[in-house]
């Protein structure tokens, strides 16, 4: 069973606000495979880190199709202790905006042999922090006309 690691991350600047995902693709040796900076419109840092995992399950499906998918294993690190709880069964999900992002993940880690969540201080999901601020550094800075 091929192994893969995602970092992921989603913020907003306001929750809700401007909002962002960001994401790092790796194989089982450490090797970056994608990184994803995103900006995503208005929503909360709740939405954005869904959206994140689901962005990044689907890149990773994409790269390595659907029947290697099947026989991989994910490790999916995110600093949203919600998102993981929610997702290893452990917090109900009373937001009905979530729900719908619960049942699509859900529903996508289904494509692939395992998935397994787990929750990350913020510093050991640096790069997957980094490309979301990226983003959302880009989209709101100030345009110069000249």
């Amino acid at each position: 069973m091929r192994i893969f690691v995602i970092h992921a991350d989603g913020g907003a600047r306001g929750n809700p606000g401007p909002a962002a995902i960001g994401a790092v693709i790796e194989d089982e040796k450490g090797k970056v495979l994608k990184e994803i900076s995103e900006y995503i419109g208005e929503t909360t840092n709740n939405e954005a880190e869904y959206r994140a995992v689901i962005t990044a399950l689907k890149k990773l499906k994409a790269l390595i199709g659907k029947a290697e998918a099947k026989k991989a294993h994910v490790w999916i690190y995110a600093d949203s202790e919600l998102l993981v709880q929610q997702m290893n069964g452990h917090y109900k999900i009373d937001n009905a905006n979530i729900q719908k992002f619960f049942l699509e993940l859900w529903n996508l880690k289904i494509d692939f042999g395992k998935a397994t969540f787990e929750a990350v201080p913020r510093a050991q999901n640096r790069e997957a922090d980094r490309l979301v601020n990226a983003a959302l550094d880009e989209k709101i800075r100030p345009q110069k006309l000249f």
